[in-house]
């Protein structure tokens, strides 16, 4: 017969199997999404035969942690608790009625984002606890692009592409910048700011892009905020410098530093 003592034994062993095992599939996911996350998707639009570029990229888990955005087992897995998981998504906090400003202070220049946390309560959340915790100091823009699409992305740390908070945040105001037309697709008005993803629903994590040129996209990216004219200007010269060797994506020639983040409420 087994003793109660024997039981809670065995069923810790498994519970640390299954744990090992969720990890060990997360980790194999991780390897073959950073083998393509360089390549840009170019998509031929039916109306025009106009071509913008994909924004959107993997955004895995800082630092290796487990929980990376945008996973899906391709086995039914048992969901890891909230006390099991590494980074939860931060608890809702922010006063959802109020407008916050994100102010980054970075080398070429200051830059402040209007944030309405009625429209997007978790992302600006998610934006003042990973600002509170001085996550983006001194992190790179690490993507800037000037060929169909006009964007300087940032929020990794890592300043590869591949980094994340090791969590996921739900997309907000989809529907903030109107219907999508034939194409498929909506404009983003230069000086928005919207949330990166894996190309799937569900899965911004740390990483955002500011719109320095009106730039057509899919309706699939939350807009969380504005920059204001001195930011956009500040972005704008950036973008005029162009992009390392030449290309029309990739690292922007004039290197740009988040020296500083700070998410307050007006």
């Amino acid at each position: 017969m087994v003793s109660s003592d024997q039981r809670r034994r065995q069923l810790a062993r498994e519970k640390y199997v299954r744990q090992q095992q969720r990890r060990e599939e997360k980790r194999r996911k991780d390897r073959r999404r950073n083998t393509v996350v360089a390549a840009v998707l170019a998509v031929v639009l039916a109306s025009g035969g106009a071509v913008y570029a994909s924004v959107a990229l993997s955004d895995g888990s800082k630092k290796g942690s487990d929980n990376a955005a945008g996973d899906t087992p391709t086995t039914p897995a048992p969901s890891p608790s909230e006390e099991e998981s590494e980074n939860p998504e931060p608890k809702l906090t922010v006063d959802q009625k109020a407008s916050y400003d994100m102010a980054l202070k970075t080398n070429a220049g200051d830059i402040t984002i209007a944030m309405d946390a009625s429209k997007t309560p978790r992302t600006v959340n998610s934006f003042k606890h990973l600002a509170d915790k001085k996550y983006f100091d001194g992190s790179k823009c690490h993507r800037l692009t000037t060929q169909n699409i006009y964007v300087l992305q940032c929020g990794d740390p890592q300043g590869t592409g591949t980094g994340g908070p090791g969590y996921t945040i739900p997309d907000e105001n989809l529907d903030a910048l109107g219907k999508a037309g034939s194409d498929g697709s909506v404009t983003f008005p230069a000086g928005t700011v919207a949330m990166a993803n894996t190309g799937q629903p569900g899965t911004g994590g740390s990483q955002f892009f500011l719109v320095y040129k009106d730039t057509k996209l899919p309706p699939t990216y939350t807009p969380f905020g504005k920059i204001d004219a001195a930011g956009l200007k500040a972005v704008q010269e950036v973008a005029a410098a162009g992009v390392e060797g030449g290309a029309g994506d990739g690292a922007p020639k004039k290197a740009v530093t988040i020296e500083k983040a700070t998410v307050t409420k007006k």
